[in-house]
């Protein structure tokens, strides 16, 4: 097990402003307008449910049908998810989901790996490039989140949520621009420096063992985390950083 705690930053040259505008602004939505967790009545409204992107129409609890009732842990009997009506059209959920959290623990694990990465790839493409790179490979890997729902026959009623797809996509492009970079780990509760790419390759291979191995439950199960979309984002990135970095003049990769 490999967790990331920080890397080389000696090659950054500006302040990475829009790094720390899109941690805060995930900060403050989950304090402010997610109360933390627990207003939940936004939470349902604003995340993304695979049937609403599917059908374009909102979908609420009443909507569910009884077959994809799932067991509530408490107290054993099946219940329906409270989806709540989204105010305006359905696909806007599709970059409000990005901004939003399940709990503090997802929170906090998010921001810490675009506090590492994420610097580093705004330094390479420019502030406004970056910007955009961010919201497109979330909103590739939120696709890529639904497709997979129903191409592995999962359950459409279950809403994704959080910012981890967009950041599968700045590690795609941080990978790329910077495979030698030095990554400071805890490895076997040791810390020590490896390669960009053994540090974010390893957790790759975690999202595809992962993915292929909750996308093929039964549509009752919930699973709990949005491997697709952290698959597809992170290949996103790998495909689309290079062309967002096209003019840029700074050195964006180490040589071999």
């Amino acid at each position: 097990m490999i967790f990331p705690i920080g890397d080389d930053n000696s090659d950054r040259t500006s302040v990475p402003i829009v790094n720390y505008l899109l941690i805060a602004i995930n900060i403050l939505v989950f304090i402010w307008l997610q109360q933390a967790g627990a207003n939940d009545k936004f939470t349902y409204a604003y995340s993304t449910v695979p049937e609403e992107i599917r059908t374009g129409h909102d979908v609420t609890a009443r909507d569910i049908p009884d077959s994809y009732a799932m067991q509530d842990p408490q107290s054993g009997r099946l219940v329906k998810l409270p989806l709540e009506p989204t105010p305006g059209s359905v696909y806007l959920t599709l970059l409000t989901s990005m901004f939003m959290h399940g709990s503090w623990m997802h929170l906090l694990g998010n921001m810490l790996f675009l506090w590492i990465f994420g610097d580093n790839v705004e330094n390479a493409l420019g502030r406004m490039r970056y910007l955009i790179f961010y919201l497109l490979t979330g909103l590739i890997a939120s696709l890529a989140q639904v497709f997979a729902t129903f191409a592995f026959n999962g359950n459409p009623f279950i809403p994704s949520l959080g910012a981890s797809g967009a950041i599968s996509g700045v590690l795609g492009g941080y990978l790329v621009l910077f495979p030698r970079n030095q990554v400071r780990v805890i490895m076997l509760r040791m810390l020590t420096s490896v390669p960009a790419i053994v540090a974010i390759g390893l957790w790759f291979v975690l999202q595809l063992v992962n993915a292929f191995g909750v996308i093929g439950a039964a549509p009752q199960s919930g699973g709990g985390v949005a491997f697709m979309a952290h698959v597809g984002g992170f290949i996103a990135g790998l495909v689309l950083v290079k062309i967002f970095a096209i003019g840029r003049t700074p050195r964006v990769a180490r040589p071999y």
